[in-house]
């Protein structure tokens, strides 16, 4: 089996997360030096009505974002994947990935996907939204039912 040498591990923060990233290591040849593990925080502002003017936004992103990076490094530690290879972005989760991906020149991303059945086909997923424009390989990681 070929072995990847930069693999980008896109998680939710999920107890399905090991799952994935235990993936990720074998397609990595177990070397934890090669994967990046990556959490996206969607943008705040689109949980809120726009008439929410009296919440201060910048605050709550700051918060959401220093809660992921609390959690990504507790599932990080547990797999060795030191902290310079932790990285919490903000934005669109596909595009976030994507763009994640080019910038360290992965040649694989590797993400759950829950299937394609029922309303999850209608509304699409982050997978399969990856997968549209990926500068790389793409291996998802069947998870949940």
């Amino acid at each position: 089996m070929m072995s990847y040498q930069s693999v980008l591990v896109a998680v939710d923060l999920s107890n399905e997360s090991a799952r994935i990233i235990e993936r990720a290591l074998e397609l990595a040849g177990g070397d934890v030096g090669r994967i990046y593990l990556a959490h996206v925080v969607e943008p705040v502002a689109a949980a809120y009505p726009i008439d929410a003017y009296a919440i201060n936004m910048t605050k709550l992103q700051e918060e959401a974002m220093a809660i992921a990076s609390q959690r990504l490094a507790g599932i990080a530690d547990k797999h060795g994947v030191p902290a310079d290879r932790q990285l919490v972005l903000a934005g669109a989760a596909a595009t976030e990935i994507r763009s994640k991906a080019e910038e360290i020149d992965a040649d694989l991303i590797v993400i759950g996907s829950h299937g394609t059945s029922g309303w999850k086909l209608l509304l699409g997923s982050t997978a399969n939204k990856v997968l549209h424009g990926a500068c790389c390989d793409i291996m998802t990681v069947r998870v949940g039912d």
